[in-house]
This record gives C-alpha cells, sequence and structure tokens, in this order.
C-alpha cells in the first residue's frame, strides 16, 4: 500500500511546484502588462480591440485658452508695426508736426 501513495504524493508535489511557478509567471506578466500600459497611456498610445490609438492629450477648455491667448500676447509685444500710428495712444513715437489751417 505504501508502494502505491509515494507516486501519488510525488504527483501532487510536482503538480503543486508547476501552479506555484505558472502562477508567479502570471501575476510577473500581468505586473509587467499593466506597467507598460499605463507608461503608454503617458503617451497618449491606447490598444484597443480594433488596434492602436494615438490620442491628443486632454487639456482642459480654460488651460487651452490661457496657453492660446499667452502665445498671442507673445507675438503682439514682440511685433512692431512701423507704419501704424495710433490715434488712441502714442506708443512710444515721435508726434507728427501740427499743420496750421490758413482760413480764407
Amino acid at each position: 500500500m505504501a508502494n502505491n501513495l509515494i507516486p501519488l504524493i510525488i504527483l501532487f508535489l510536482v503538480v503543486g511546484v508547476l501552479g506555484v511557478v505558472g502562477f508567479v509567471v502570471y501575476t510577473i506578466v500581468q505586473d509587467i502588462s499593466n506597467k507598460t500600459k499605463a507608461n503608454m497611456e503617458k503617451k497618449n498610445i491606447m490598444f484597443t480591440k480594433d488596434g492602436v490609438k494615438v490620442s491628443m492629450k486632454h487639456v482642459k477648455d480654460e488651460d487651452y485658452k490661457d496657453q492660446t491667448q499667452s502665445v498671442l500676447v507673445n507675438v503682439w509685444n514682440h511685433t512692431s508695426f512701423p507704419g501704424y500710428k495710433s490715434r488712441l495712444w502714442d506708443n512710444g513715437a515721435t508726434p507728427e508736426p501740427e499743420k496750421k489751417v490758413t482760413r480764407r
């Protein structure tokens, strides 16, 4: 009877060891997969059933408007209009000599 139990115990030990090794490999693969997915989503690349999708980074509407306004203000401040003379402010330009109006 003991001769029949030894191969059965060895079989259970081998199956148990293979199960533990398989579980460890599975958890490592899942962890690497989740970290890779999170890293790719930071770069706006997503894996879907249809394939790989590259998307735009989500930017709030207010942040988008602030960035575009900042660019426009910087462009406006760094340009010059040599032929432009404002009627409202001097803008650092030299004043024109006043013309004398003669009436007859």
